[in-house]
């Protein structure tokens, strides 16, 4: 049997066959946004066997500031570092997973990808999936050995705030927004200090790449769903966004099993394009 060649997603009952492989590396990334200790709190407590932790704030954002979003990606440094202390080389086959069925590990997922590391997956369903099936769990912390992680930053796979400026109104490149429809129609925003949309945006909540078992859909259906809003004679054209470019990485997640090339992300999102007042948003409030 072939082995490190999950490169999208992993079913539970997969990562379970495989639990006490040594080349396989294991990591929590549950997170919340209202309380940033939660997971980190939710790990020590309860997580699948061998999993380390990776913390949104402390290991998959750098440091803000006012010109930035809210989870700026971290230097290339730190990204290494970070990896290194994960125990993440290229011997490693890498699992990731949360409690909300991905929308916090494809951060994780999508910052390997951007090192050129292929054998990362997420863990179909989550961490509330596997426990479901009653497969085993663990208190406590581990750490796995440092190593060294080496790869090579691909800076075509990201847009930046300049490069966005000049793609809206461009219509050979289609711009999705993964927030829910009422932030992204600006009716409500409970986390930004302006509400609204990056002017000629389309809207698809992340969660609907998942069915209503919390695992993700069909690559025919996400295929159906995701088609209308790309333009098919250039699908590559296409940038995903959301409040800080980390549920945003779900939509590339989506797209890949959909059989789409893989679509550019706005690393500063909604949270970094406002930081500018003079940059236009677009509202779509009811009356």
């Amino acid at each position: 049997m072939k082995k490190n060649n999950y490169t999208l997603i992993v079913d539970a009952a997969d990562l379970l066959r495989n639990l006490h492989d040594p080349d396989w590396v294991v990591v929590d990334c549950r997170f919340s946004l209202v309380d940033p200790d939660w997971g980190d709190t939710e790990y020590k407590a309860l997580h699948i066997p061998g999993a380390v932790y990776a913390h949104l704030d402390r290991d998959l954002a750098g440091q803000k500031t006012p010109n930035t979003g809210r989870h700026p990606l971290p230097s290339s440094e730190e990204i290494m570092k970070t990896f290194s202390a994960l125990g993440i080389d290229d011997s490693k086959q890498v699992v990731v997973y949360d409690a909300t069925s991905g929308s916090y590990a494809a951060r994780l997922w999508f910052m390997l990808k951007l090192y050129g590391f292929k054998n990362v997956a997420v863990l179909n369903g989550g961490f509330i999936y596997w426990h479901m099936q009653g497969y085993p769990i663990e208190a406590g912390e581990n750490h796995n050995s440092p190593v060294q992680f080496k790869g090579t930053f691909q800076p075509e796979m990201i847009i930046t705030t300049r490069q966005m400026e000049s793609l809206v109104g461009n219509e050979k490149w289609r711009i999705i927004d993964a927030r829910s429809a009422e932030r992204y129609a600006g009716e409500t925003e409970t986390i930004d200090p302006v509400a609204g949309h990056i002017p000629g945006a389309l809207n698809r909540f992340h969660e609907l790449n998942l069915g209503a078992d919390s695992l993700f859909k069909s690559s025919a259906q996400l295929k159906a769903e995701f088609e209308p809003l790309l333009d098919m004679n250039h699908p590559e054209n296409t940038v995903v966004y959301c409040g800080s470019s980390v549920t945003a990485c779900h939509h590339i997640v989506g797209m890949l099993l959909a059989g789409f090339p893989m679509p550019k992300l706005y690393v500063g999102s909604w949270s970094e394009w406002i930081r500018d007042p003079s940059r236009p948003i677009k509202q779509d409030k009811n009356p």
